[in-house]
């Protein structure tokens, strides 16, 4: 976040924006790679992340992107890099912001082009006796993923994370009829029926905890588990906003944070990077360096797991 800092010094200092020799980008402000880390922050950007933190969040958050890009926008403006009407990708592509709610804990996402650039996680009023013994299943992570994938048609790399998540949970390869087998079956038929007749994710898993054999309380390891299954079989070598391997890595984060598992050893792989996010402090930018996912809706909702 330092050129955010620089910005704002610069505006207190008075500064000729014009010294700038390019305009702010998304690589500078979010740490977003790809060709999003590139692009010029315009206004047309964040007033649209302005309106989805509103809508999902019922107001735009002091540090959330909406903030960060509107401060970098402002400077591109003065200093002549974007005009206050220009249109950019990033208004194609759309932005998203997202609240996955897990016992004990509100989840905050936001994400450009469907880059991840943001996350926060802040603790909810919950049953006292929940928020200090009980720590979040895999069966409810992936009910939380029911939610935040919503209407979104199951594909192959769903079905995989789904798979793996499932093998973590009850320590057995997925039987014949069960969970996993629902998902892949969808996954290969989606592609041959219209979309009204298309498999959801929320098809699958609305009521996932009731249809596995077993459950776990989830790890470090199991969300690094199922973010490989879905990473290598996504066209777009990204995981899904919202999607299972995302909400598996929340849950992981917030049975972490609440010492209810042993934290992990060592680096490894997420769906988003909240292992240095203080609860319930301010939000951290992400570093994501790949490349646009599949094109999201704008300012989308709250995703909940449940709550025994």
């Amino acid at each position: 976040m330092a050129v955010v800092g620089d910005l704002e010094q610069m505006s207190k200092m008075g500064e000729d924006v014009s010294l700038l020799e390019r305009p702010i980008t998304y690589g500078d402000i979010l740490g977003a790679g790809g060709q999003l880390g590139k692009n010029a922050v315009t206004p047309e950007d964040a007033a649209l992340m302005q309106s989805a933190e509103a809508r999902t969040y019922g107001k735009t958050h002091k540090d959330g992107a909406a903030a960060v890009m509107q401060a970098a926008a402002e400077e591109n403006v003065k200093a002549g890099f974007v005009k206050r009407d220009d249109h950019s990708q990033v208004a194609e592509e759309g932005v998203v912001a997202q609240e996955i709610l897990v016992p004990g804990a509100a989840i905050d996402l936001e994400f450009i082009g469907g880059q991840p650039v943001m996350a926060s996680v802040k603790p909810t009023p919950t049953d006292s006796f929940l928020a200090t013994s009980d720590a979040i299943t895999i069966g409810d992570a992936l009910e939380a993923a029911a939610v935040g994938g919503g209407d979104r048609p199951v594909e192959k790399s769903d079905a995989r994370a789904i798979q793996s998540a499932v093998m973590r949970a009850t320590g057995a390869p997925p039987m014949a009829g069960g969970l996993a087998a629902a998902a892949m079956s969808a996954a290969d038929s989606n592609p041959r029926v219209p979309s009204a007749d298309k498999t959801t994710l929320a098809d699958i898993l609305m009521d996932a905890s009731i249809y596995m054999e077993a459950d776990k309380i989830v790890t470090q390891e199991d969300a690094a588990k199922v973010l490989d299954a879905e990473l290598r079989n996504s066209r777009t070598g990204e995981p899904s906003p919202g999607g299972v391997a995302a909400a598996i890595q929340a849950a992981a984060d917030i049975n972490d944070t609440a010492g209810l598992i042993e934290s992990a050893q060592g680096d490894h792989p997420r769906a988003f990077p909240l292992e240095d996010t203080p609860v319930p402090e301010r939000e951290h930018a992400l570093t994501n360096g790949a490349e646009h996912a599949p094109k999201a809706a704008t300012g989308e909702g709250k995703v909940h797991a449940k709550e025994e």
